[in-house]
């Protein structure tokens, strides 16, 4: 029986593994459509791969319409956020550079939670939290200094990138939290993710419209948006799942920590980019920001505290540090 199980966990490293790579493809192959907007290559990504998982998860929404709206405010929330995060994740990538944009992107979005949940939920900061916020600031700047020198338009450029990860960091944690406290709210998870990605990639079809059309001047455009859209939006979130119902969530979460690693060595490797000593030092600080966030067993730490404890898990599916408790396996990215 331990053989069949450890067997098992292999197999489900082995796709969290996959996944990762997938999703740290991102900005190489958005790089691939030089002529086409960040805009128009995050709302196609986005936009059409919310409406798949809205399309995977419609008979769970309609199941769940009448909590869903009861909590139509969340909703419309989550949905707002969604269609924030790839308008400002690809355009980070695209002023930055792609290991620039997708480190602070991803990097920061556990610490934007961390201060979402102590405004909205009341919930007390731990010490290492402080430390890894820490960490991320001091990371993301000397990224981002070592960047503003290399980057096409200079300085200016790498603020602007660094404002827009911030940015995505940011409306990645707002999806992030709404989604979880319509799980906290009762509502399944295919029906809670199903409809703030449905109203996201919605609210970002006029964006395709406005923006797309270059996306169809040629065939490498459009396999760009397709590959992005299909792969690791559609397709890395099913895989995803399958390797969530092998391993608790704690232990994907850190798996998956691989993304921004995977995302830097294609831009440095594929797309030339360079980082230089101070970048490899801000993306290493950032990491270990994340390694303490999300792989420090934060038991030492439960004591009594005035912080309400959540009817469900955490939506991050993390050891969090801040609500004080181990979350089971709801997990999305």
């Amino acid at each position: 029986m331990s053989s069949i199980r450890s067997h098992s966990s292999a197999g489900a490293i082995g796709l969290l593994l996959l996944v990762s790579f997938l999703w740290g493809t991102t900005g190489t192959v958005a790089a691939q459509a030089p002529n086409v907007s960040p805009l128009a290559i995050g709302a196609a990504s986005l936009g059409i791969g919310g409406l798949l998982q809205c399309v995977v998860g419609a008979r769970s929404v309609w199941a769940n319409r009448n909590s869903l709206a009861k909590n139509k405010a969340m909703v419309i929330f989550g949905g707002i956020s969604v269609m924030i995060y790839p308008l400002a994740f690809y355009s980070s990538m695209s002023l930055g550079g792609v290991a620039l944009g997708t480190v602070i992107s991803l990097g920061t979005a556990p610490l934007f939670s961390g201060i979402l949940e102590r405004v909205a939920d009341g919930a007390r900061l731990t010490v290492r939290w402080y430390a890894a916020a820490a960490l991320g600031i001091l990371g993301s700047a000397l990224l981002g200094f070592s960047r503003a020198t290399d980057c096409e338009g200079g300085g200016s450029a790498v603020l602007a990138g660094c404002l827009l990860g911030l940015l995505a960091g940011a409306s990645y944690a707002c999806y992030s939290w709404a989604t979880g406290r319509l799980l906290s709210a009762g509502i399944e998870r295919q029906g809670a993710v199903g409809s703030v990605f449905g109203l996201g990639g919605l609210l970002l079809m006029p964006v395709l419209f406005l923006t797309g059309a270059p996306l169809l001047d040629s065939a490498q455009n459009l396999l760009v948006a397709s590959y992005l859209a299909l792969v690791p939006m559609f397709l890395g979130y099913l895989l995803f799942g399958m390797a969530l119902a092998k391993v608790p969530a704690s232990t994907a979460t850190t798996v998956t920590l691989s993304e921004p690693a995977v995302a830097a060595v294609l831009a440095v490797g594929l797309l030339n980019e360079h980082l230089g000593a101070l970048g490899w030092t801000g993306m290493a600080l950032i990491a270990v920001a994340l390694i303490i966030l999300l792989v420090w067993n934060p038991r030492s730490e439960r004591e009594t505290t005035s912080a309400p404890r959540h009817q469900k898990p955490c939506f991050q599916g993390i050891h969090c540090g801040i609500c004080q408790q181990d979350p089971s396996a709801e997990l999305t990215r």
